[in-house]
């Protein structure tokens, strides 16, 4: 089969490499969608210090790909769940499946979690072998692309908007418009929230119009600060999700969070610097950090979107096969794509 590796510096191979054989309790998947993540880009550089995983990790040994989606090809002795034919998208953290965190479904939080696509090989391949625990039923309806893109960027922003509580009773801010912050739109119009989005780059700010925002500011050419709350009549809004990792994007946030408002840190970010006094503590704010999605919320995250009709399609600008792999990742890190994914005929 052909399989995608990261040699360090920027460097894309495609190997032929044998195709595995499932173990027990394991599927063997034949691959129809894997979708590019920005986290991605720490193994693609070869940093020693990637978003994720453990020491083998950024190494150029393990094969990217974490949001994986496709048909059961084979199963391992002992699979009773699932059957050759079945279509399937994969749950990135492989836990431990005995500490409190993995029984309640966060198995990301499980101090012995392993990350598909950084610790064990992921769906940049024309195959992969998964634990029969990590198969996700895909709705007849729901397309292998959308799959793919649901299991990472749809899940990890519905998880966030459900913890924020976001309705039609809210105005949210999302800054960054990356596919994180474009399906945090999808989520929040759909909830029947208002929403205002903050980016720098004005084709995504002219999508994000598309895709139902009642209001975009460029932070290159606004104030952001003073823009916000000249939307919300001086109050700031509801609640605000920062998709950036930007500790300008932070701090924009907690300056135009309303009291009592509430607030979600999705951006991956090392450091940042926050006025705790008046940005955070007089004003009575709830802030969370959020990441991906408990297991057992993806019946709930697939008949949301199908239930709602969500355009989950159009977060997706490029479509590449597995040989265009170095144009893909070359492209996506030149951030001349935005949602780009794999795709296999």
């Amino acid at each position: 089969m052909k399989a995608v590796y990261f040699p360090g510096n920027k460097q894309v191979e495609v190997r032929e490499v044998p195709t595995p054989n499932p173990g027990p309790r394991e599927v063997l998947i034949r691959m129809q969608a894997s979708a590019i993540c920005r986290s991605d880009m720490s193994l693609y550089y070869g940093n020693a210090d990637p978003v994720v995983g453990s020491e083998d990790a950024g190494k150029g040994t393990v094969i990217p790909g974490h949001e994986p989606a496709g048909i059961v090809e084979a199963v391992g002795q002992g699979v009773t769940t699932l059957k050759p034919g079945d279509r399937v998208a994969v749950y990135l953290a492989i836990g431990c499946m005995a500490c409190s965190y993995c029984l309640s479904g966060y198995r990301m939080l499980c101090a012995q979690w392993k990350c598909v696509g950084f610790d064990v090989h992921g769906g940049d391949a024309d195959y992969i072998v998964v634990p029969e625990i990590n198969c996700l039923p895909l709705p007849d309806t729901m397309s292998f692309e959308v799959a793919a893109v649901s299991t990472d960027a749809v899940g990890t922003l519905y998880h966030a908007q459900k913890r924020l509580g976001i309705s039609g009773r809210d105005t949210l801010t999302i800054f960054g418009l990356g596919p994180m912050g474009m399906a945090g739109v999808l989520i929040a119009k759909a909830a029947g929230a208002k929403v205002i989005a903050v980016d720098l780059v004005d084709h995504r700010l002219e999508l994000a119009k598309e895709l139902g925002v009642d209001h975009v500011i460029n932070g290159k050419e606004a104030d952001v600060v003073h823009e916000i709350l000249q939307l919300t009549n001086g109050s700031g809004p509801d609640a605000v999700i920062d998709c950036t990792g930007s500790p300008i994007c932070h701090n924009q946030a907690f300056d135009v969070l309303r009291r009592h408002g509430r607030g979600a840190f999705i951006g991956e970010a090392k450091e940042t610097t926050i006025k705790p006094s008046d940005q955070f503590i007089r004003k009575q704010i709830n802030v969370i950090g959020s990441w991906y999605f408990p297991i057992h919320e993806w019946g709930e995250i697939t008949d949301f979107i199908v239930r709602k009709q969500i355009p989950v399609e159009k977060l997706i600008t490029h479509r590449f096969s597995i040989n265009e792999a170095e144009k893909a990742f070359r492209m996506f890190d030149q951030r001349k794509t935005e949602k780009a994914v794999f795709t296999w005929s």
